[in-house]
């Protein structure tokens, strides 16, 4: 099986490059009007739908596939509407279905941080890397940004959007948030992210603030990422997870 197909999440396999593709779709509508229309759409809410599947993707590749060394997270969608589902599960925080679903956020992404494989992330036009789908970004080993747009193409230019949830619904098996791991022992890069909550930041911002490895434009994008993968199939899946893991889980002592 090269391919497996959910809902909003779509993993293509290449074997011969020792990678998964994972595209995640961002929802289609804005959210439900109240708590009572969250739980008519039950398993079907997009929070709630894409966790699950992301999980789901997350273990088949674990447990099956053993070969895959390199998992690479793509989105496609409006950031707008993702941040405004986050906004619809912050304002509902104490029902116990939003409280689940973020529960199930948390566990989801940790689940990612453990997974001994070599984490990518691409942020190209039309992406919608914003609020809980920014996490993806911020647990990623490595990050590449797309600076502005392809020619010819009428996807917009990408931006990451950061939302409260990375600042202390989703911690990491270290007792940090994303954030504060990547930016340990510079409280000022942390506070510099919250400021600017809310805001679309583009490739130029992103890589100015850390937010991301590196941003390439349209000239250098193509080779680049084929060299880095290329380059990363060629290595030990597992030697490289193990000198990741030690950036992966900076900070306090864990076990």
């Amino acid at each position: 099986v090269d391919s497996v197909r959910y809902s909003a999440v779509k993993v293509e396999i290449d074997r011969t490059g020792r990678r998964a593709t994972l595209t995640i779709a961002g929802p289609s509508s804005m959210p439900p009007a109240s708590t009572d229309a969250m739980l008519a759409e039950g398993a079907d809410y997009w929070p709630l739908r894409v966790a699950r599947e992301l999980d789901d993707a997350v273990c088949h590749l674990r447990i099956n596939e053993p070969e895959i060394g390199t998992l690479v997270f793509r989105t496609e969608g409006d950031p707008a509407l993702v941040l405004a589902h986050d906004a619809f599960l912050d304002a509902n925080a104490g029902h116990w279905l939003a409280s689940e679903i973020r529960g199930l956020w948390k566990q989801v992404l940790k689940r990612i941080d453990l997974t001994a494989k070599s984490l990518v992330a691409l942020i190209e036009p039309g992406s919608c890397f914003a609020g809980t789908l920014a996490e993806l970004v911020f647990a990623a080993d490595r990050s590449f940004m797309f600076a502005g747009t392809r020619k010819g193409d009428n996807k917009p230019a990408p931006t990451i959007t950061l939302g409260a949830p990375s600042f202390g619904a989703y911690l990491m098996p270290n007792g940090l948030t994303r954030l504060e791991t990547r930016f340990l022992g510079e409280p000022q890069s942390v506070e510099a992210a919250r400021a600017a909550v809310g805001k679309p930041l583009d490739a130029e911002v992103a890589e100015e603030m850390g937010l991301v490895t590196v941003a390439f434009d349209e000239v250098d994008w193509d080779d680049e990422i084929r060299i880095f993968l290329e380059e990363r199939a060629s290595f030990s899946a597992d030697g490289l997870t193990g000198m990741e893991a030690n950036l992966r889980f900076a900070g306090p002592e864990t076990m």
